[in-house]
Order: structure tokens, then C-alpha cells, then sequence
């Protein structure tokens, strides 16, 4: 379970042993991309088989808020910045999913996990990195809890801003948005399409197809040059969703088709309490942002390096300002125990933690791997219990630790760090 490793001026370790995770070529690549109130027990779900074939139907953990949930999309698009990886787009687009207490759910469907035109790119990428079953699982059938475009209670509430790991679309989120929200805050995830393993759009644009896959082929660890565009785009993505955050709460539609939005939705925003937590490289971008733009009042990283790669061999890495200088905000790092590479990101997290005047925190999930942060913490072991995965994958991937005890410590944690740190004023 979920254990205070050390605080300011601590740097301290997880006080259990290393593991020895087994590193694959695919997995060292995948990491690298990379980067209250207490809560009822949540209960990992059961798989089921899709109707009419033998394809396994995963299904995800059911939030434990009193709040039913709405969900809507938006395609917001910065028309002061070009694309930074394909430069045939002419400008730079983001792709956001809003979670909400909503007023009724009535009549209103529950959302797909993700779109169905980006399940072929999701096998072929996200379940090739991932040691995922590219056969044998129907992706498109996981419903959420969430339901489509339904109104949202006109209750001004705290927001919190999620980016997923390197490589990873937002889809992979859905969980701890999920609880989120039925606790009673808006939650906004956020794919940074290039970055993302894949990223469905509203339509086609010229340079791009409708569903945008990653431009990542390696490591961006090993290229400081294309890890820091990486970042900085995150980082401006990031601040440009608060901006049009603020328009949609002062009665604007960013949404660039201008479609319809839900019944609301704008008065659920107090922008006076925003948030940020992240997965990996999310996690980093989380930390940073909140350096960088002071209407984040706090943030939570989950396993995210905070120190640029090293420029030469031998030689240490830029460590980001955040680490550098310390902020005056509440910053919690979440790590695993089973991090292939604790060694690498501890020099960063140490460095964060030495600020003697700092509001930082750690805390450690032990029997844990780095994904266990994720939707697969609760999909891998139905995956391995339906045949379809190896044991080996799912512990390199999220870990041994249950489900039925992962899922509920890290929505725990994440729930009782923003509750405590976004109250009213």
C-alpha cells in the first residue's frame, strides 16, 4: 500500500527492497517516453466475453463517489502555434475529454473508453508496447461510468488537469477521472497528438489523418533535443487548456466545431481551485507547469523524471526549474517500487526534496510497477486471468499487487492530496 517515503529535506527511499524487473527492449522504451476524505473500497471488476465472440470485454473499476458522472470532448485548437512535430499542420490542436458531476444522467449513454476509430492504432502500438494482447480482447466494447454530453450540476467546482505518460493516450485515465469527478470535481484529460500513442479527432485537417498516431519511434531519453519539444509542447498544451478553460467558464465554447456543449458545464468551473496530476512524462509536466503558471495550486506526479537527458555520456542532465528552484505549492511524487529505473529518477526527486522550504512530498506503492498508475492496473490482471497475457507482462507492466488493493490506494491518494490542497476559499 501507499507509504510516506520522505518529505523536505529528506531524500530518503522506499524503505522495501528492489525488484528486479525484467526490461525488454519495447518496455525500456515505453517507460522512457515517459517520463480529503476517505474513499469506499472500489472493487476490481470482472471480465466478461464480448456477445456473439470469444473476444475477452474488460471492464473498469466503478467509481465510489456519491456524484453521477457526465463526459464531453473538445477539439481545441491554438492558432498562434504551428504543430511543433509535423510542420504540413498549420497549427497546433489538442484533444481534451471533460469529466463532471452531472444534474441527471437520464436518457444520456455511457461513453466508450475510447473512440472506435482508434482501436486499430491502439493494438498496433499501445498493445505492442505494452506487452498487450493485439488479439483476442475487443477494445472498442469497455464502456466507462460516464455518460455523454449530460448536464452538469450548475456547482461551481475544483478542477484538476490529467496528462497522460509518453506514448499514452488519455484513455488510460479514465479511472482516477472517473473518481474524481462522482467525488465532486471536474476533471480534464488531456492527449498532446504526436506525443499520444494515437488521438482521435472530430475530422481530417491538412497533414494529418483523422486519427493521428505517436511520431515517436525510440527513446526520447536518448535525443535532448526531441525531449525537450516534447515537454515544451506539453507544457504549452497544458497552459493553453487553462486559457480556454477560463473562456468556457466565462461563457465561451472553445471547441473548435463549435458543437453544442453540455447544459452547464461552464458554471461547473472554479478556476480559483485548479489542480494538476500526471503519469510519467505527465507527471513531469504536471510538476513543471505548476512552476511555470501559478494558477495550478497544486500537483501530483506520478513517477515523472524532473532532469533533462544528459547531453553527453557520463555527463548529469538539466534538472527542470521546478527541481532546480523548489516551488511554494504543494507537489507530491508518487513512485513504485518496481521502476526499472529508480536509480535514474532518483537524482531528480532527491533534488526536490532538498529544498528546504518547499511543500514536497513522496510517498511510495509497493509491489508496484510503473503503469499501476493507470487503467491497466485494473485491465493487465484480467488480461492474465482470461489467458490472453502473461504473468511476466502484467508484472512488468503494473505489478503483482491486486488490483482490488492498487485501485483504491492510488484513487485514495490522489483523492485525499487535491481535496486536501483545493478547498474552498
Amino acid at each position: 500500500m501507499l507509504q510516506e517515503d520522505s518529505g523536505p529535506g529528506r531524500a530518503g527511499t522506499t524503505g522495501v527492497g528492489r525488484r528486479t524487473v525484467a526490461k525488454s527492449a519495447v518496455l525500456a522504451v515505453a517507460t522512457m517516453l515517459a517520463g480529503g476524505g476517505g474513499v469506499a473500497q472500489a472493487h476490481a471488476p470482472g471480465r466478461t466475453r464480448a456477445r456473439g465472440s470469444g473476444d475477452v470485454v474488460v471492464r473498469l473499476p466503478s467509481p465510489t463517489g456519491p456524484h453521477r458522472i457526465g463526459v464531453t470532448t473538445l477539439h481545441l485548437v491554438d492558432r498562434s502555434r504551428r504543430d511543433p512535430w509535423v510542420p504540413e499542420i498549420p497549427v497546433r490542436e489538442v484533444m481534451v475529454t471533460v469529466f463532471y458531476p452531472a444534474r441527471t444522467v437520464r436518457g444520456y449513454p455511457p461513453a466508450p473508453q475510447m473512440a472506435a476509430d482508434a482501436v486499430d492504432l491502439f493494438k498496433a502500438i499501445d498493445a505492442s508496447v505494452h506487452h498487450l494482447p493485439a488479439n483476442g480482447v475487443n477494445w472498442a466494447a469497455t464502456t466507462t461510468h460516464a455518460h455523454t454530453d449530460a448536464p452538469a450540476q450548475p456547482v461551481r467546482r475544483p478542477v484538476l488537469v490529467y496528462s497522460p505518460g509518453g506514448g499514452d493516450p488519455r484513455t488510460m485515465g479514465t479511472g482516477v477521472a472517473e473518481e474524481m469527478a462522482s467525488h465532486g470535481h471536474v476533471v480534464v484529460t488531456v492527449d498532446h497528438p504526436g506525443d499520444a500513442g494515437e488521438v482521435s479527432f472530430p475530422g481530417g485537417m491538412t497533414g494529418r489523418d483523422k486519427v493521428r498516431r505517436t511520431v515517436f519511434t525510440g527513446d526520447p531519453r536518448q535525443d535532448p533535443q526531441l525531449f525537450r519539444t516534447a515537454f515544451d509542447t506539453r507544457i504549452a498544451d497544458t497552459r493553453f487548456v487553462l486559457d480556454q478553460l477560463e473562456g468556457l467558464a466565462a461563457g465561451r465554447n472553445p471547441d473548435a466545431q463549435g458543437r453544442a456543449l453540455p447544459q452547464d458545464l461552464g458554471r461547473a468551473l472554479d478556476l480559483r481551485r485548479v489542480g494538476m496530476y500526471g503519469h510519467s512524462a505527465g507527471g513531469t509536466t504536471a510538476a513543471e507547469t505548476m512552476y511555470e503558471d501559478r494558477r495550478i495550486r497544486a500537483a501530483l506526479n506520478m513517477e515523472g523524471y524532473l532532469d533533462h537527458p544528459p547531453k553527453a555520456p557520463g555527463k548529469e542532465g538539466e534538472l527542470f526549474p521546478v527541481a532546480r528552484y523548489g516551488v511554494d505549492r504543494p507537489l507530491l511524487l508518487l513512485g513504485t517500487d518496481g521502476f526499472i529505473d529508480r536509480r535514474g529518477l532518483e537524482r531528480s526527486w532527491s533534488a526536490m526534496l532538498a529544498h528546504p522550504h518547499g511543500r514536497t512530498r513522496r510517498r511510495g506503492l509497493h509491489n508496484a510497477a510503473h503503469w499501476v498508475f493507470t487503467d491497466y492496473a485494473a485491465i493487465a490482471p484480467q488480461l492474465q486471468a482470461a489467458g490472453v497475457m502473461a504473468a511476466g507482462d502484467r508484472i512488468n507492466l503494473v505489478g503483482a499487487i491486486a488490483p482490488a488493493r492498487s485501485v483504491p490506494a492510488v484513487r485514495h491518494c490522489v483523492l485525499s492530496f487535491f481535496s486536501r490542497h483545493l478547498h474552498p476559499h
